[in-house]
């Protein structure tokens, strides 16, 4: 995929970098001509001086060709104008940072297809993170409203050796979630599992579940 980045800062650097990890060509715009030359001599990716909401920028960048585009610029009010251009040049992706949630609204009926709320996001992670340290990791998706979970089985887990349809119709677990995802061992793949699939020791499970099941669902599997 041919992906533009508006903005060059940390998140834009960043983003760029696994794009490219992943096999995408990337080109990044921004205003600093410093930024710019560290993405062309650090990543690699063309980078265009000049600001991001400029149509003839937009238009040397490749904005036309592009499958996807990435607003993190260092405001709303320009992430917005990046939005709405792009829209207007017929990219079918338009992913934006929100600063202000504001914007939230605007953003969509600019054309985003998918608005991502940055400092939510790493407060309610850091947040969990704390409050439930069993969780190796967590994912959050339509602002916060998903939460996915990944948890390691342990020796004492209330759910060891019992089958995912079993876990399913104990009246304990918590309504509106689902195990996804199920790794016997780390050395092995990430399987979606079906009813007869029995959790063992050592193994972790992908759980989808709402916010407010959180809290319940890390109850039930530790028993």
């Amino acid at each position: 995929m041919y992906v533009l980045i508006g903005g060059a800062g940390m998140v834009g650097l960043g983003l760029a970098q696994r794009l490219i990890d992943l096999g995408h060509t990337v080109s990044m715009i921004d205003v600093d001509p410093i930024a710019c030359r560290y993405a062309r001599e650090r990543l690699g990716v063309m980078a265009f001086e000049g600001s991001a909401v400029s149509t003839e920028v937009l238009l040397e960048a490749g904005i036309r060709k592009a499958d996807a585009l990435a607003a993190v610029l260092r405001n709303d009010a320009l992430n917005l104008a990046m939005v709405t251009l792009a829209k207007h040049y017929g990219v079918s992706h338009i992913l934006v940072r929100l600063r202000h949630r504001d914007f939230a609204e605007p953003y969509r009926i600019a054309g985003a297809t998918h608005v991502v709320n940055a400092i939510d996001l790493a407060v309610s992670t850091m947040a969990n993170a704390i409050e439930y340290p069993q969780i190796e990791s967590m994912m959050h998706f339509e602002q916060g409203q998903i939460e996915i979970l990944k948890l390691t089985i342990r020796e004492n887990c209330n759910v060891v050796d019992r089958s995912v349809a079993e876990i399913a119709q104990d009246p304990r677990f918590p309504s509106g979630s689902l195990i996804i995802g199920y790794q016997p061992h780390p050395h092995m793949d990430l399987t979606i599992p079906n009813g007869n699939t029995v959790l063992e020791v050592g193994s972790t499970i992908l759980v989808v579940t709402k916010p407010r099941s959180m809290h319940d669902m890390i109850d039930f599997i530790e028993g």
